[in-house]
């Protein structure tokens, strides 16, 4: 589903990603940990180019997205992405807010995308919410409707960049129920989380980065209960 070979990111002087190399399969959960400044969220920007890498190549489902002859917009439309932030249009209720991209980017019919909306409101567990304004929800129903946009585009990836780290510890879990929710339904998803315990649960592969460099790379079993590196093992004995 996605492939990331020889992956290279700076900022300048800055080099935050080095010779990253990743391959996502269809279906499965990877959970990317590691420390601040580790480069996970370029890593998770770079796959749909919101970051432009500045060396190696990413494939989504066999097409180049790194190469300047793919239309990006087309294939961007296959990824989702949830931030942390909602992003949300504060002036659109929940309901036009996951009907905008549909209309603007699919060309679906306003009835088509009203019913589309619905659905995906329902299955975050919002349909009783669908008229409400993004000021009228708690930061954890404005995030689940952020996840109801990004699926109301049909995604066949989706990708979470600390997707519950900007909300208070009691609206985390309905957020994640609403991921574990994808995963089990067998959404291809690559979820940059501190949720050690979404990670041990829900994932199929576990990567740990620092220094912008794929340290671990393992089932949770492996890299929580037999980590490899001594940098994981500091990482996971100061946050267990």
């Amino acid at each position: 589903m996605v492939s990331i070979r020889h992956l290279e990111k700076a900022f300048g002087d800055n080099v935050v990603l080095r010779d990253v190399n990743i391959e996502i399969k269809k279906g499965e959960v990877v959970v990317v940990l590691g420390p601040s400044g580790s480069g996970k969220s370029t890593m998770l920007r770079c796959i749909n180019l919101l970051e432009t890498p500045t060396g190696g190549h990413i494939y989504i489902e066999g097409q180049e997205i790194t190469d300047p002859k793919t239309n990006v917009d087309k294939l961007r439309e296959h990824v989702g992405m949830v931030f942390q932030q909602f992003n949300l249009f504060p002036h659109l209720s929940a309901k036009k807010n996951v009907m905008l991209a549909q209309r603007k980017v699919l060309g679906r019919s306003k009835e088509e995308a009203e019913r589309i909306a619905l659905e995906q409101l329902e299955r975050v567990g919002l349909a009783d919410r669908a008229d409400y304004m993004p000021s009228q929800l708690s930061g954890g129903q404005q995030q689940r409707v952020a996840i109801a946009r990004a699926l109301a585009m049909n995604p066949h990836v989706m990708l979470f960049d600390e997707a519950t780290s900007a909300l208070d510890p009691e609206l985390v879990r309905g957020v994640l129920d609403v991921m574990r929710g994808l995963a089990e339904a067998g959404m291809t998803m690559v979820v940059v989380t501190h949720e050690m315990g979404f990670a041990r649960e829900v994932a199929d592969r576990v990567i740990f980065m620092e220094g912008g460099v794929v340290v671990e790379d393992g089932t949770p079993e492996q890299v929580f209960d037999h980590p490899k590196s001594e940098r994981t093992k500091d990482f996971l004995g100061h946050i267990k």
